[in-house]
């Protein structure tokens, strides 16, 4: 009893704490927001902007980025003191649940697994396009508690969204069914994001409240499709079980784009052999075999990876077994990733880590003990393929690997190694720019309390901005 009271008594500490300092830490950024819409300088006054308030932002690159979405507010610099306040409890509720997973039995190893925690934060489904976009889940695989959550953008509707939410009853009525493609209609078809979310493999989930908010911003941003992941947590599932999840993921996709294909021409025709819109692959008991939102709207032959923190090593996995399996996904083709501050460690300290052991919200000693958690006992080695890209041997060579973009926070443990891998690939003629934020943090663009800052919506729309040179139809006219 004084256990279960002592918990309710940190649950709601903990609550009340978050608050204060969510509140702290936003009211300055909507501040920035409002100055920033008053003045509104135009394209051709941003040299003299920059000039006249120094920003927290670099780019390293052989090329410049567009300077349309590149300038932060002087008044967002992070961290301030309500980030650092709060990195302080962020880091003893996570050595909390850290100390909890290690109390779970080596033996006491799911093939089932979980994917989320009880205490994360959930948001329902929603196809009623809140926000502009509609959400749905989806369990995928029968063997595991692998899931996804796709979210699409309502401008793949041609017509009045109220028309979508409303279905009108005999008595008169209004039902709510969700949203259903509309039959003989042309479609808009958009590229497809994979999403991989942080959590270093132990925590987070595709459903999370900050999850759901981060992917309708890259939704709308971008005007794609997300399919965000929901992988297998450890350490109920260690490894490979995530890079397994993230991979059978991309399967899934190649094989719903070629059941769509097959349903176009499958005996769906009409009398004068043109096809259909409305066509599908039926199973025995006469349901669609193709997921119908990504059937008429998506696209995989522009397939983008995006991950974060432990999220972006399981993209990186993904993308070198997509460059291995070449052909054999098609049409699935993967024509860029995003890495957002990866995970990545190795056994010799870089400058950074020893300078940062104690950094903001994620230290050595927490990622140290976040690996061991998910490394098998017997497999544990900071060079774990899984953990350093930079071993030597690794296969595929990476001037086979994708465009890739690199997002890392100047108060990261674990920069040094992103920046190391970015540096890697550009010797490899690889496109592969690293956006670099001064004074950020960890996740400092999906966390939840710091995903309304203006650095944040920076990083969506500079991300969003190179993502669109690679899957525009039209070529370059997104370049940078």
């Amino acid at each position: 009893m004084y256990i279960l009271e002592i918990n309710q008594l940190r649950k709601f500490l903990f609550e009340l704490f978050l608050a204060i300092i969510t509140a702290a830490i936003r009211k300055s950024p909507f501040d920035a927001f409002k100055t920033f819409n008053e003045l509104n300088p135009s394209i051709s006054d941003r040299h003299q902007w920059r000039q006249r308030y120094p920003t927290s932002f670099e780019f390293h690159s052989s090329s410049k980025l567009s300077p349309l979405f590149t300038i932060l507010l002087f008044s967002s610099k992070m961290p301030s003191l309500a980030v650092k306040l709060y990195s302080i409890f962020f880091k003893f509720q996570q050595r909390y649940t850290l100390h909890n997973l290690t109390q779970i039995p080596v033996h006491a190893v799911d093939p089932f697994g979980i994917t989320s925690r009880r205490e994360e934060s959930t948001a329902a489904s929603n196809p009623s396009f809140y926000e502009g976009v509609a959400t749905k889940d989806i369990h995928i695989d029968p063997f595991s508690s692998l899931c996804i959550r796709i979210f699409l953008p309502a401008t793949v509707v041609n017509f009045d969204p109220t028309t979508i939410i409303e279905d009108k009853s005999k008595d008169g009525a209004f039902i709510y069914s969700g949203y259903s493609p509309q039959a003989r209609t042309k479609h808009k078809r958009l590229p497809v994001v994979l999403q991989f979310h942080g959590g270093a493999f132990v925590g987070g989930s595709n459903d999370s409240v900050r999850n759901d908010a981060f992917c309708r911003r890259i939704a709308n941003l971008c005007d794609v499709i997300v399919v965000a992941v929901g992988y297998r947590l450890a350490p109920e599932s260690r490894y490979p079980a995530a890079f397994d999840d993230g991979l059978k993921v991309l399967n899934w996709l190649a094989k719903e784009a070629n059941l769509a294909e097959c349903g176009k021409w499958m005996g769906n025709g009409n009398r004068n052999g043109r096809r259909r819109a409305d066509a599908h692959v039926f199973d025995g008991f006469g349901a669609s075999m193709a997921e119908p939102w990504l059937a008429a709207h998506g696209d995989p032959s522009r397939c983008v990876l995006l991950g974060v923190s432990s999220g972006a090593n399981i993209a990186d996995y993904v993308a070198r077994k997509a460059v291995e399996a070449g052909k054999l996904l098609d049409p699935v083709k993967v024509v860029a990733q995003v890495l957002m501050y990866p995970f990545f460690i190795g056994s010799s300290p870089t400058a950074s880590e020893i300078k940062l052991a104690n950094s903001y919200f994620y230290d050595k000693s927490m990622c140290m003990q976040t690996w061991k958690l998910f490394l098998p006992e017997e497999k544990f080695d900071l060079d774990h393929p899984a953990a350093n890209p930079l071993i030597p041997g690794r296969e595929p060579p990476l001037k086979f690997m994708p465009p890739t973009l690199t997002v890392v926070a100047e108060q990261d443990w674990m920069r040094d190694r992103a920046i190391a891998y970015s540096e890697e690939l550009r010797r490899a003629n690889i496109d592969a720019p690293l956006l670099e934020y001064k004074d950020a943090v960890h996740e400092f663009a999906t966390l939840d309390v710091l995903l309304q800052t203006p650095q944040a919506q920076a990083c969506a729309e500079d991300i969003a901005i190179w993502v669109k040179k690679y899957i525009s139809l039209r070529g370059h006219e997104f370049s940078y």
